[in-house]
């Protein structure tokens, strides 16, 4: 059988049926008489290639990983090939090896301030719970055990490890689970859609109140971390308004309290920048990362502390009481620090940043065009499209929801030859996060795509207010 032929792909889906359990899948719904499952089987540039042959528009960069696409494989598998038939593995467990070193260093030169130090991680979640165990340890360290606190936004996704899920912000995802082993408190989050009685500045004011009110109501010396995403992912890309990352790095000072950017998807590229924190007015303490780090050619993750952080790690004696068999992997370190190098010969954070308005732009046209998008956000190349039920911008209700996004957008868009994401971890919206490579060209042709699936969706699913 060829890969193009459909007795092939229907083979694949029955043995994916049998054996693979998938990640966030109604795994159900796919087998015998259920909905066919999309397999793909190649990539090309900002497209990928389902065992049919069908192309279809990264318009999700494969969850905010695919920063540079899919045409670099070649070079990246003569890295890893280098770096195999040199050293396969090794820990970094009291020992180390160039490419984890160089990686280290390249990151310390593009992170902003003083954040030197990096931990490697093979990916998000665990990326933040090692964030929260370094910081644990560096208070244990100064004489504060008694800082055992977090505070996290609403809605925000941070991992779903049990520690990480602590952070996490999403309650479905936490509920089945049980308390969490963390203590964290929740504020809001920064939804300027859902604050249309505010303009920018009652808003930063609002919420930075909130945040002290919640530090000083915890007792601040219990308090150990702030973690926020700088564009908030789950809720549809919630963009800090001016004033607020200032404020926040003002409040963990004033408190001794870390502030911790988690840039799992922000990093690398995302907005335009190597990391996105400083764009909006702070260099946090710590920096959890992932995704695009590799660009997804290899699993990788990473913490990058601050020396101020590190400092009393590297006290006579000390061990860091925490440690991942595979980070730091020497093949996926030598892919990363050759994604770095791509980045650069082809200009890829200038490309976002050249494109970034044309962009936005686009995408709120089919705001004025569309009656169902009630608002457009975000930054670079990461944006939502919340989606309303009529032109007051009533929220769709959970079978509302369900039926939009499960039963009719998940398979429209499949349909169009586009690759997003419908979430309704919160309110109802649509994901764009197009690959990093993508120009003028390719996003027209996503907005061309999105535009003729949500005019069918406005057409179904809009009821103009009476």
């Amino acid at each position: 059988m060829t890969a193009t032929d459909p007795l092939a792909t229907a083979d694949l889906q029955e043995r994916a049926h049998r054996h693979l359990l998938m990640h966030f899948t109604r795994n159900g719904a796919f087998g015998p008489g259920g909905k066919p499952l999309l397999v793909l089987e190649r990539g090309e540039g900002p497209y990928v290639f389902d065992t049919d042959g069908k192309r279809y528009f990264d318009g999700l960069s494969s969850l905010f990983c695919a920063q540079i696409g899919y045409s670099f494989g070649e070079e990246m598998a003569a890295t890893a090939a280098q770096q195999l038939t040199t050293l396969a593995f090794n820990t970094n467990w009291a020992t180390a090896h160039p490419p984890a070193i160089e990686l280290a260093e390249a990151i310390a030169e593009r992170a902003p301030g003083d954040l030197n130090r990096v931990f490697f991680t093979n990916g998000g979640s665990e990326s933040v719970e090692a964030a929260w165990k370094i910081l644990r340890q560096h208070y244990l360290a100064k004489g504060e055990p008694q800082r055992t606190k977090a505070i996290a936004r609403e809605i925000a996704y941070h991992g779903v490890t049990l520690g990480a899920l602590s952070f996490t912000g999403v309650r479905p995802m936490k509920e089945p689970f049980g308390p969490a082993p963390i203590p964290v408190l929740r504020v809001s989050n920064t939804n300027p859609y859902r604050a249309a009685d505010e303009d920018e500045a009652a808003m930063t004011a609002r919420l930075l109140e909130e945040m002290e009110r919640t530090i000083v109501e915890a007792g601040p010396e219990t308090v150990a971390m702030i973690i926020a995403e700088p564009v908030q992912n789950a809720g549809g890309c919630l963009v800090p308004p001016e004033g607020y990352w200032a404020g926040l790095r003002e409040l963990a000072d004033r408190y001794g309290v870390a502030l911790v950017a988690d840039e799992v998807i922000t990093g690398f590229g995302r907005i335009g920048e190597w990391f996105a924190a400083p764009r909006f007015g702070a260099t946090p303490d710590v920096i959890t990362c992932a995704k695009g780090i590799t660009s997804a050619y290899a699993p990788m993750g990473a913490v990058i502390v601050s020396d101020r952080i590190a400092e009393p790690l590297y006290e006579e004696g000390r061990m860091l009481l925490h440690g991942i068999t595979y980070g730091g992997h020497p093949v996926a370190a030598a892919m990363a620090l050759r994604n770095i190098e791509i980045f650069e010969r082809e200009g890829v954070l200038e490309n976002v940043r050249a494109h970034e308005d044309y962009l936005g732009t686009r995408l709120r046209e089919l705001q004025e065009r569309l009656p169902i998008v009630g608002d457009v956000r975000g930054a670079g190349y990461f944006w939502a499209l919340e989606l309303v039920r009529d032109d007051e911008g009533t929220r769709f209700s959970a079978d509302e929801r369900e039926r939009l996004l499960r039963g009719f957008l998940t398979g429209r868009l499949l349909e169009e030859g586009l690759i997003a994401r419908p979430d309704d971890r919160g309110d109802a919206v649509l994901h764009l996060a197009p690959p990093l490579i993508a120009g003028e060209k390719e996003l027209d042709e996503m907005i061309a795509k999105t535009e003729a699936v949500l005019a069918d969706a406005s057409d179904r699913f809009f009821a103009p207010a009476a």
